[in-house]
């Protein structure tokens, strides 16, 4: 009897809900899809895969599964709950507590909702708040919960000092640098932003079966049974009685490896090496049994001497790359990260696999940042800043915004550094790299006024009026009577309602600006600025010539893109 579409769908969700019920979301995605295929506007389809996506950390899938659920059941609370969640993970707060909100709206008591909502928030503030812990995983609300499960971490839960660096880290991001030279502190790092780097430490999945497996080919066609035992039998004739005895040692230590025994393997994999010590992959399993057991010195000698045999006897370079790997991720547990960045390289460069390729990424990653908060430093900062304060007071720019980027390598989370910085690009007519600062400087720290002046001070001399007035008016909403931003807002709403020749007459109506246009000196120099715009930069290295401008350019004489 053939069932109708619905039914299909029930039960491929029913077998969905079971894969993800048992942790295999990737199997509850492909059931969910299946399903979908047959029932299209089921909602409740699109949410469960959104959460099975989460579940992967696909968060961008999921929210795509979470706004179609909203779009076909606009009034399904639940669908918003989806969407909140997704949008947390991709760390769009603002629009997460916009979703969370609108899932209130629709049913108030919803718990889910409400949690979500003080997570969002929760989460939010913590952003705000200045110091290197920010997208490092310490601003997450369950940063001891994560460690004590990760079997990396579980054992350094007992462990007071451990737990004092967490908790002072948590409490103040800017501890961070007083423990970067913790090698636990790596490890935390790396549990807390998910990079999982103890891939391919163990034995691998080709390394217990038998020799056919042991070196990889093409892929063949499917064969029948008979067709494969007559292949293994030919092969087990093929071999030598010295290589099956050598064979039947390495299949004694994976049976022992996958039990644990790993005294047991050991003894195995060396009685294999020695009835043939011509075979690579003896010692590769070798290598697993040493990293299993955390000796990594001995799992890089094991690893070194596989692929000395393995070059010398020309064997498969996938096996030589799986060493390689091998040896990249010994040198990652014992903390040096340089080490295995060489060697993911190496075994790239014998064969490019996507787990190895991940593994360099990952690496990378860490070291770029181990980097930065190595040469973190708020006193240096400091100092860098205020030699830049008295460059700019000289009227040297470029000296000063070297000054400040200095300071920003030093202390990326000072907004002041960053308003600093974008006066000086102003002053140098980089408008767009000092709106980028601006732009960065309110994002630290939303109430410093300063920051929104000048990016509205920058946006009147581009003579972008209307977006020069909003920046203007969100510098009111921190202070409703300062005086510049006052005198600003009104400037701009007479320039915005002012024909260019009517602004032409007032501006050369300013006993300055006359003065600056009979200058000779100035006239040239303007002349310059329309034949050669590179000119420019030139001339306003000089402290009066670059006010000059800037009046010109307030006044709305002159514009510079």
């Amino acid at each position: 009897m053939t069932m109708d579409n619905k039914t299909k769908a029930q039960e491929l969700k029913d077998a969905g809900n079971a894969a993800l019920n048992s942790d295999k979301p990737a199997v509850a995605v492909e059931k969910y899809t299946e399903a979908i295929e047959f029932d299209p506007e089921n909602h409740v389809l699109f949410s469960n895969r959104s959460a099975a996506y989460a579940k992967l950390e696909n968060y961008t899938q999921a929210l795509k599964d979470a706004e179609a659920t909203v779009k076909i059941k606009p009034d399904w609370a639940k669908g918003f709950s989806r969407k909140g969640a997704a949008l947390v993970y991709l760390n769009r707060l603002d629009e997460a507590e916009e979703a969370y909100n609108a899932g209130l709206k629709i049913d108030p008591s919803n718990e889910q909702l409400k949690s979500g909502l003080s997570e969002c928030t929760a989460k939010a503030a913590r952003l705000r708040r200045p110091g290197l812990g920010m997208g490092l995983g310490f601003d997450d609300p369950n940063v001891m919960a994560k460690l004590a499960m990760d079997p990396r971490t579980r054992g350094l839960m007992n462990d007071p000092s451990f737990l004092k660096m967490i908790e002072d880290i948590v409490k103040d991001s800017s501890k961070m640098s007083e423990y970067i030279k913790d090698k636990r502190l790596m490890i935390a790092m790396s549990v807390l932003l998910g990079l999982d780097l103890r891939t391919s430490g163990g034995m691998d999945d080709d390394d217990d079966d038998s020799p056919i497996k042991d070196v990889p080919s093409n892929p063949k066609p499917k064969q029948t049974q008979q067709a494969k035992s007559a292949k293994a039998e030919k092969m087990e004739v093929d071999l030598s009685p010295q290589q099956q005895q050598a064979k039947a040692e390495k299949e004694k230590g994976n049976a022992a490896y996958k039990k644990k025994d790993f005294a047991t393997a050991t003894t195995h994999y060396e009685k294999a090496i020695e009835i043939d010590p011509t075979d690579m992959t003896f010692l590769n399993n070798l290598a697993a049994v040493k990293y299993e057991q955390k000796d990594y010195v001995e799992c890089i000698a094991s690893c070194d001497k596989a692929v000395e045999v393995g070059r010398e006897n020309r064997a498969d370079f996938k096996l030589i790359a799986k060493s390689l790997t091998r040896i990249g991720n010994a040198h990652r547990q014992l903390e040096d990260l340089q080490s295995a960045k060489t060697f993911y390289e190496k075994a790239m460069s014998e064969h490019r696999t996507p787990e190895t390729k991940d593994l360099l990424s990952k690496i990378q990653k860490l070291i770029k940042e181990k980097d930065r908060l190595a040469y973190f430093d708020v006193g240096k900062s400091e100092a860098e800043k205020e030699l830049g304060n008295q460059c700019f007071k000289k009227g040297d720019y470029p000296a000063a915004v070297k000054h400040y980027t200095e300071a920003v390598l030093r202390n990326p989370d000072d907004a002041k550094v960053f308003s600093n910085r974008a006066a000086c690009y102003t002053k140098l007519a980089e408008f767009n790299l000092g709106m980028k600062d601006c732009d960065e400087c309110i994002r630290l720290e939303p109430s410093f006024i300063k920051g929104y002046i000048r990016k509205a001070k920058i946006q009147q001399g581009l003579r972008q009026f209307s977006a020069a007035q909003e920046s203007f008016r969100k510098a009111l909403n921190i202070d409703p009577n300062h005086p510049e931003v006052l005198s600003g807002l009104k400037e701009c709403r007479m320039a915005s309602n002012s024909d260019p020749e009517e602004i032409r007459k007032l501006a050369m109506a300013d006993p300055e600006v006359q003065q600056i246009l009979k200058d000779p000196a100035m006239r040239i120099i303007l002349e310059q600025m329309q034949s050669d715009p590179r000119a420019l930069q030139d001339h306003l290295k000089n402290p009066e010539i670059s006010a000059k401008i800037q009046k010109l350019m307030q006044s709305g004489l002159i514009s510079i893109q």
